[in-house]
């Protein structure tokens, strides 16, 4: 940590701005949830995003991960691969097989 009076003002400026974004983006993760998307599983993908989004603001900045060695880096970039097929995969466990216009019809 710096003692010089000017940088601490500069963090707790960045401080402050990132708490505002995160409630900003808290109000629109609740509007979210009165707006009805085309379908349930995209109201569901678009929240997750915003989570994710809020969650990497939060571990980037107030942990102060972004000040890290690079093992950290590739730690963070494998969670956030592992997390996005998380959430594809939970979003396409919404579909109904029967219905899904993909490479087969079970039903003509």
């Amino acid at each position: 940590m710096s003692d010089n009076i000017e940088e601490i003002q500069k963090s707790i400026k960045k401080y402050l701005i990132i708490g505002a974004l995160l409630i900003v983006f808290t109000v629109i993760t609740v509007w979210l949830s009165y707006v009805e998307l085309p379908t349930h599983g995209l109201n569901i993908l678009v929240g997750m995003i915003v989570a994710t989004f809020k969650a990497s603001l939060v571990a980037l900045i107030f942990m102060h991960l972004n000040h890290e060695k690079s093992v950290i880096y590739k730690t963070l970039v494998f969670t956030v691969v592992l997390v996005f097929v998380l959430f594809v995969l939970f979003y396409f466990s919404k579909m109904d097989p029967l219905v899904f216009d993909g490479f087969y019809k079970l039903s003509e």
